[in-house]
């Protein structure tokens, strides 16, 4: 529905996202999302995969594509000049359990947070910051955060903000097996989040991130 409004230029053209993704951390849950406790984490954490450079752990690798990928998505396709990263440095663990990205556009920039260790799960309940996007326009703003049905909204004709209700997906665009199915079944082409020119600038960013946060330095977004 954000992209949507965005496409009827509702905000006019989407020049910031800022994103905050995450969860209370991997083990918190086993399957069925069936929670365990604090010390039971806490002791698991040093040995699990999850947490090893070598498998690829850590909070911004695990949720920083959402942010860049449908960030890339809801600005139409641009990519950044240069990206910037800085992550914890949790005692005792190999990866990060925190992130903070920032994207240089042209229109100026956008942030990509992530975070293993939110107060609440936003499945349950949502967190403070809450999970999901902030997008800014050149006349307008909107806020969608995950798993609500309704989106708040600035625009030029009402600064104050209002309400507006999400609208059904069509059956072909409720998740993205039967979406594919789709594609592949009526010879269409990929569009959106899993085109490969959406989500290549996605991982783009991601990689770009990583290696920044390494160096602790900015980088011009690597190709």
């Amino acid at each position: 529905m954000a992209k949507r409004l965005i496409d009827d230029q509702v905000i006019g053209t989407c020049i910031e996202v800022h994103h905050y993704g995450g969860n209370r951390g991997p083990l918190w849950h086993v399957a069925d999302k069936v929670e365990r406790t604090a010390e039971e984490v806490q002791h698991e954490k040093p040995n699990s995969w999850f947490y090893k450079k070598s498998h690829g752990g850590g909070s911004l690798l695990d949720y920083l594509g959402y942010g860049t990928t449908l960030g890339t998505w809801y600005m139409d396709g641009k990519s950044p000049i240069e990206v910037t990263a800085m992550v914890d440095e949790p005692t005792g663990l190999e990866v990060d359990e925190h992130s903070v990205v920032v994207a240089r556009y042209e229109s100026g920039l956008s942030k990509f947070e992530t975070r293993w260790g939110t107060f609440t799960d936003p499945w349950t309940h949502q967190p403070q910051p809450k999970c999901g996007f902030v997008l800014v326009g050149t006349r307008g703003t909107i806020s969608s955060y995950d798993y609500e049905d309704r989106l708040w909204i600035q625009t030029s004709d009402c600064p104050a903000g209002k309400w507006v209700s999400a609208e059904p997906l069509p059956e072909t665009q409720q998740d993205p097996i039967r979406y594919m199915a789709d594609v592949i079944e009526n010879d269409r082409k990929i569009e959106g989040p899993l085109s490969v020119k959406i989500s290549r600038i996605g991982q783009q960013i991601v990689d770009t991130a990583l290696l920044a946060a390494q160096q602790k330095r900015t980088i011009p977004l690597l190709q």
